[in-house]
C-alpha cells in the first residue's frame, strides 16, 4: 500500500506535467498506484494542488467506445476543477492536448447532498437529489504519453483524463419527463453531422449518475449540493483540432458549443 509520502510524490509528478503541458511514460514504480483505492488517494491530493476549487465530477469510459479509447474495462471517476471550466460558446486551447477529442455529455447539478452510507443509492434516489440538467462538452486529455497502455489505476490517479469542460445553459424544459436513453444529440464539427445516443452512457445517463454517487460512497466522499456530474460521452470521442467549432444540439434540452484555438 502506498504511504502518504508516495501518494504525494505521485500527485506532484502529475501536477508538474499538468502545469507544464508535458507528458510522462508512467509514474515511477515506487509511487505507482496498483489499485483503484491507491489511485483515488493520489487523485484526491491533486484536488488540493489545483488552482481552482472542486466544481464537480466526471465519469470516464461510460460507453464501449470510451472504454476502448483509453483501454479500460469500466467507468472511472474524476474531479472537475473550477479553473478548467469554459463558458458556453467560449474557446479552448489545444496547447498540450494530445488526446484531441471532444465529447457531448449530459450533465447534472445536485440539489442536495448524498452522504456516504453502507447501502448503495438507487437510481430513483439519486435522481430525486439532482436539481438541474445541462448539455455539456468534455475535452479530456491525459498526462501520459500513451494513455492506452498505463492501465486504469494510473488513469484514475491522472484524474480520469480530466482536462477541460464546457457547461451549457440549464435545460428550461421538464427534463425529468424525458427519456434520456432515447435522446439523440446532434453534433456538428467541420461541416459534418454526427448523432449521439443517450443509451451509450452506461445504458442510461441516470444510471451513470447513480454509478458516480455510489463510487464516491465507496470512497467515503459526499456528493454535495451544487456540484455537477457529467456522465460520459453519448457519442464516440470525436477528433478535434485548432480552428474547429464543436456544437452539440440536445434538442429541447438545449445547445452547447466551444471553439478550439
Amino acid at each position: 500500500m502506498l504511504d502518504r509520502d508516495q501518494i504525494n510524490a505521485a500527485s506532484l509528478a502529475l501536477v508538474k506535467h499538468w502545469r507544464d503541458g508535458s507528458k510522462l511514460d508512467a509514474l515511477e514504480v515506487p509511487f505507482r498506484p496498483q489499485s483503484r483505492s491507491e489511485a483515488y488517494a493520489v487523485q484526491a491530493v491533486l484536488e488540493n494542488q489545483s488552482l481552482g476549487k472542486l466544481f464537480g465530477w466526471k465519469i470516464a469510459a461510460t460507453s464501449d467506445a470510451g472504454q476502448k479509447h483509453i483501454n479500460v474495462a469500466g467507468p472511472l471517476a474524476g474531479r472537475i476543477m473550477s479553473d478548467t471550466v469554459i463558458a458556453d460558446g467560449g474557446t479552448a486551447s489545444m496547447k498540450g492536448n494530445a488526446m484531441r477529442v471532444g465529447e457531448p455529455e449530459f450533465c447534472f447539478r445536485m440539489g442536495r447532498d448524498l452522504a456516504p452510507r453502507s447501502s448503495p443509492f438507487g437510481v430513483d434516489e439519486v435522481l430525486a437529489a439532482a436539481d438541474t440538467l445541462y448539455p455539456a462538452i468534455e475535452i479530456p486529455d491525459s498526462r501520459f504519453s500513451d494513455f492506452t497502455s498505463v492501465g486504469e489505476a494510473q488513469l484514475i490517479a491522472d484524474n480520469a483524463c480530466a482536462h477541460l469542460f464546457v457547461l451549457g445553459p440549464a435545460a428550461s424544459t421538464n427534463w425529468r419527463a424525458i427519456d434520456l436513453v432515447e435522446q439523440r444529440p446532434v453534433i456538428t464539427l467541420r461541416g459534418e453531422r454526427y448523432v449521439g445516443h443517450g443509451k451509450n452512457v452506461l445504458g442510461d445517463p441516470l444510471k451513470a449518475l447513480a454509478w458516480l454517487a455510489n463510487e464516491l460512497r465507496g470512497l467515503g466522499i459526499t456528493l454535495r449540493a451544487g456540484q455537477v456530474v457529467t456522465t460520459g460521452t453519448c457519442h464516440p470521442p470525436l477528433p478535434i483540432q485548432a480552428g474547429d467549432h464543436f456544437a452539440a444540439d440536445f434538442g429541447v434540452l438545449g445547445k452547447v458549443s466551444v471553439r478550439f484555438v
